[in-house]
């Protein structure tokens, strides 16, 4: 299984300043950072990135900053989806002009439509474009699922090459993975390993925006053939991803709340979203050099 975005992709953070404008200084050092330490792609303005808070502007200065800090060195994917086609259609347009290499499409949100308006969706995006999309299917965000049956078709359509899956339906996933090319990311942390060992292409991670070496070397080690250390390092890493991911907080106030605290460029979170109070930060950075010295 390939895919042009290669196979450890950060869904990276959008740094803010202090009094909560775009930082592109540290989005450019911490892309740098995240690719020097194992990640060889790079999803901008995803759920991660705080995408419904920022402007197209801001995405559009995001992508062509990071592209000037990576060079060739990761891809980078842009995430453009919307509730509404047209305007998905143009952020796939202007993130094309910003130097991105391939675009991050959720499900229409919200209007929860049927599987056919999805398909139509999804249809008409890849079309006004000429990069390729990566598909996201995360109900629990969207209120809808991309049902396998939906993927299946869409497999056909040569700019849809890969799918971002949160749904957790590993039956699904490996029906899709069976029967067409799609290169399959793992979008919850929890899966990586998991969903690698059935034929995944990878993982879209949150938590390597704090973990990047140590997420990496679970796949490392797999592919290797050390499935036992590939378990247990991803077993290692279970305690920091449900702090992040599964603690009642959204994964973006918990990665930028750890970052800060590793001293990496991060910044606030923007409202409605808020900062953790100090004793989950102290929770995070205490998990965090535990695993790093394990």
């Amino acid at each position: 299984m390939t895919s042009p975005f290669g196979r450890t992709l950060c869904a990276m953070i959008t740094p803010f300043t202090d009094v909560g404008t775009l930082d592109l200084d540290g989005a450019q050092r911490l892309a740098a950072h995240l690719v020097a330490h194992g990640c060889d792609g790079l999803v901008l303005s995803g759920t991660t990135g705080e995408s419904p808070t920022t402007t197209d502007t801001e995405k559009s200065a995001l992508i062509t900053a990071v592209r000037e800090a990576v060079g060739d060195t990761a891809s980078i994917v842009a995430g453009v989806g919307t509730s509404d086609t047209r305007h998905t259609a143009e952020l796939c347009r202007e993130a094309e002009k910003a130097g991105a290499d391939g675009l991050l499409v959720v499900a229409p949100y919200y209007s929860r439509p049927p599987q056919d308006a999805i398909e139509a969706h999804f249809r008409e995006v890849a079309d006004s474009t000429g990069l390729p999309l990566m598909l996201y299917d995360i109900p629990v965000r969207t209120g809808v699922r991309v049902e396998a049956e939906t993927l299946l078709r869409l497999a056909a359509h040569p700019r849809i090459t890969a799918v971002k899956d949160c749904s957790g339906d590993f039956l699904a996933a490996q029906k899709v993975l069976a029967r067409t090319d799609l290169a399959y990311y793992a979008g919850c942390d929890e899966h990586n390993l998991a969903l690698y060992a059935v034929g995944g292409t990878g993982y879209v991670s949150t938590v390597a925006n704090v973990l990047p070496a140590h997420l990496r070397a679970v796949l490392d080690a797999f592919d290797s053939g050390d499935t036992a250390r590939a378990a247990r390092l991803q077993q290692r890493a279970t305690p920091l991803i449900e702090a992040i991911m599964a603690a009642g907080l959204p994964g973006t106030v918990t990665t930028k709340a750890l970052l800060n605290a590793l001293s990496l460029p991060a910044g606030p979170v923007r409202a409605p979203l808020r900062a953790p109070d100090r004793g989950t930060v102290a929770h995070l950075a205490s998990l965090h050099a535990e695993l790093l010295a394990s």
